[in-house]
């Protein structure tokens, strides 16, 4: 609960939604978290409205409404469920891993 109220205050970013019914996953973007995932709940969002319900996985922050639009653009366009579940897991886009330092 703490995860979700802290990054419904973010100004934007990629959330990752799954659905209770299928295990199937939808990837959004948005500039206010909360108002879009009342969205989906409610049905509004035609592509996940046959998914429902879902639960929200993980939102990634991003500097800017153009930056979270491209991040969501390029996670789209890897159409891999492993490469989502370690985005899952790590938080973190494909294309950051090589910016990120692994401890020697």
């Amino acid at each position: 609960m703490l995860f979700m109220v802290y990054f419904m205050n973010q100004e934007s970013g990629v959330y990752i939604l799954q659905s209770v019914r299928n295990q199937r996953y939808y990837i959004g973007s948005t500039d206010n978290l909360a108002r879009r995932i009342n969205e989906h709940g409610r049905g509004i969002v035609y592509a996940t409205r046959a998914l429902r319900p879902l639960i929200l996985k993980r939102f990634i922050p991003c500097s800017s409404l153009t930056d979270t639009r491209q991040s969501e653009y390029r996670l789209k366009r890897y159409k891999s469920r492993k490469i989502l579940e370690k985005v899952l897991e790590s938080g973190v886009f494909p294309w950051e891993y090589s910016e990120i330092k692994v401890g020697n």
